[in-house]
């Protein structure tokens, strides 16, 4: 290593004395040499240009994903590797001009002594000398002052960074005029003033506006701006919650409890009803001890506890280091993911079953990460469809093999049970008017965003009585155009829905209008009445669905649960498919369900199936 530093320094006196034989002058000199190694280190100085806008050019989606998954860093950090990797960037490799510029000016102090006169120290001899610290850090201010308003990067910096850089480099400027000789610190002063002069020139060769789409870099600042607004606000009102004890206290009881059999987790409220079938089956046949963990405080499992039914609340960012530590035999969870993300498997019990068990019927393969449901060691299915896609995708990419139960929908389940009870209590199947119930999805692009205005113009031309159901979310953030909407149509009888109390809506319509919403084959298979599809842009959360040979159900189904139109044929197809789709045989009761013993397993059974799935894995486990 010694060898090599005094090779470099030997280059590097040699390029000194080069300079000096031209201008017979060191300070003359020095002020060459400087210019050559910026001429030298010029592909570098290129590089890191194309880099800074290449870094510049991925930051709106950076925010974007930094306000999608404020507050779960594992999150952020898992989407910024995708970039990053996809773009080709890597965030070390803005190191290297650093490392260069320090080994550069460590071997320039050498080089300095070794080769030239400019030796004196001004910190030793004063006098004249001290000018040179002062157009050190002079030319440093001017330098970081310049790269604050016109370096691509840096000029994206905040004040912070911006000011903080600015005085570091002064500061270090001073210690190097004060402490080093004076031809080093004559050549920081010209390297600092030549490297402005080099970025103004960057700047018009490779200029960062032509790269860079600043309009959306705005606005995703403002994005993220209001994510961290938001999630200031929200971190404030947990300090004040009222819940923080009850989050401490079941907590602690939940992990002072020992010998846990079975846990089940729930993000929030209302996810109780995919466990609801299973859980209850176990309490009706065992003396097995529930224990429900929900990130919800005011869910409404607390209302439920009993010997055999114990709820706790244990909110999200508690939750992660819960899961770290979880004991218990068996952990049933709706959440995906599992391991991607912040939720892991146990750290302190490795031989714990985690079950998945599905929310809906649609494909996981299309609505999933790819690798969502990868770390789960069983996966209760809904169908033949569900079963086959994560099958093919163990054998495809060798994973290892899944327990997959055949199990079915306890969603489906209870809707249907649920729509016979009201059909029984007043008698509305048979009914002679026809209802129409609009309910869209809530992604980009959805039934109200794309047609809705043409879609009504039609069927409000028809005898039926139609009704339109926003996904609550869209009403949550367009309430006023939901409003305006309801208005416009209110004398042609649309009724508008924003209160979701209640599914009779859903139950009493005759065909039901959606786009990729997976409220279609619920309602179908719930019913047994058909579907009117608006194909919209299909919402795909893993782009390489399409490696697997199994058709997606949300796919396939389509067209045999019902009719697809797309958005710009609503006013010419509509009113002919809504008549096709009431009166037409293929769409009877008799041949949706049949469709729905073909593709749903266990139909009015899944809670038996999973509940005993469960019990005889205990059995089992507590036979070793």
């Amino acid at each position: 290593m010694g060898a090599v530093i005094d090779g470099i320094v030997g280059i590097l006196v040699w390029l000194i004395n080069l300079c000096y034989g031209f201008c017979q002058n060191y300070w003359f000199a020095i002020l060459v040499f400087t210019f050559l190694t910026k001429v030298i280190l010029l592909p570098l100085s290129v590089w890191v240009q194309k880099n800074s806008i290449k870094t510049v050019r991925m930051q709106p989606e950076m925010n974007h994903i930094s306000a999608t998954y404020l507050g779960n860093q594992e999150a952020i950090s898992e989407e910024q590797y995708k970039l990053f990797k996809r773009e080709k960037y890597s965030p070390f490799a803005d190191l290297i001009p650093l490392f260069v510029q320090l080994a550069l000016l460590m071997g320039v102090v050498e080089a300095v002594k070794r080769g030239t006169n400019l030796t004196d120290i001004p910190v030793k001899t004063g006098g004249v000398t001290l000018l040179i610290p002062l157009l050190a850090a002079l030319s440093a201010f001017f330098m970081c002052y310049v790269q604050n308003k016109i370096n691509v990067l840096q000029s994206e910096q905040g004040a912070l960074n911006k000011y903080g850089t600015m005085i570091f480099s002064v500061a270090l400027s001073l210690y190097l005029g004060f402490f080093v000789s004076i031809g080093v610190g004559f050549y920081w002063s010209c390297s600092n003033i030549l490297s402005v002069v080099q970025l103004v020139l960057l700047n018009i060769w490779i200029n960062p506006k032509n790269y860079i789409d600043y309009e959306a870099l705005e606005k995703s600042k403002e994005e993220l701006k209001q994510a961290k607004a938001f999630m200031t606000t929200k971190q404030k009102e947990d300090k004040k919650s009222p819940y923080r004890d009850k989050e401490k206290a079941d907590y602690k009881k939940f992990i002072k409890t020992a010998d846990k059999k079975i846990v089940f987790y729930s993000e929030k409220n209302g996810f109780y009803k995919y466990y609801k079938n299973i859980i209850e089956e176990i309490i009706r046949r065992t003396n097995i001890v529930i224990h429900y963990i929900t990130s919800d405080p005011e869910d409404e499992v607390f209302g439920m506890e009993s010997d055999q039914f114990k709820p706790y609340y244990i909110g999200e960012h508690r939750m992660i280091v819960l899961m770290m530590k979880m004991e218990t035999d068996i952990m049933v969870m709706t959440t995906p993911d599992l391991e991607n993300f912040q939720l892991k498997r146990s750290y302190v019990q490795k031989d714990i079953e985690y079950i998945y068990v599905q929310h809906d019927v649609n494909s996981s393969n299309l609505t999933f990460h790819k690798d969502a449901l990868d770390h789960y060691d069983t996966i209760f299915t809904s169908g033949p469809k569900n079963k086959c896609e994560i099958a093919e995708r163990e054998e495809k990419y060798g994973l290892p093999a899944k327990n997959l139960v055949e199990w079915g929908s306890s969603v489906i389940d209870n809707m249907t049970k649920a729509y016979e009870e009201m059909v029984r209590e007043d008698g509305s199947e048979g009914k002679k008017d026809k209802t129409v119930l609009i309910a869209p999805s809530w992604q980009k692009d959805n039934i109200l965003d794309s047609c809705i205005e043409g879609m009504l113009d039609e069927l409000v031309k028809t005898p039926y009585h139609i009704i339109v159901r926003p996904h609550p979310q869209y009403v949550r953030h367009y309430e006023a155009r939901i409003d305006a909407l309801a208005a416009r149509y209110q004398e042609q009888g649309v009724t508008f829905q924003k209160d979701f109390s209640s599914n009779k809506t859903v139950y009493t319509a005759d065909i039901l209008v959606t786009d990729w919403s997976s409220i279609a084959f619920e309602y179908a298979f719930a019913t047994l009445k058909p579907v009117l599809f608006i194909d919209t842009p299909m919402k795909i959360t893993n782009p390489d669905y399409q490696e697997l040979k199994t058709v997606p159900i949300d796919i396939e189904l389509r067209s045999k649960v019902g009719i697809s139109v797309q958005p710009d044929a609503v006013e010419d197809k509509i009113r002919d498919s809504v008549d096709k789709l009431l009166f037409d045989e293929q769409f009877s009761r008799d041949s949706l369900q049949k469709l729905k013993e073909e593709y749903i397993y266990h139909n009015g059974e899944s809670g038996k199936v999973g509940a005993k799935y469960i019990i005889d894995k205990l059995v089992e486990r507590s036979g070793k």
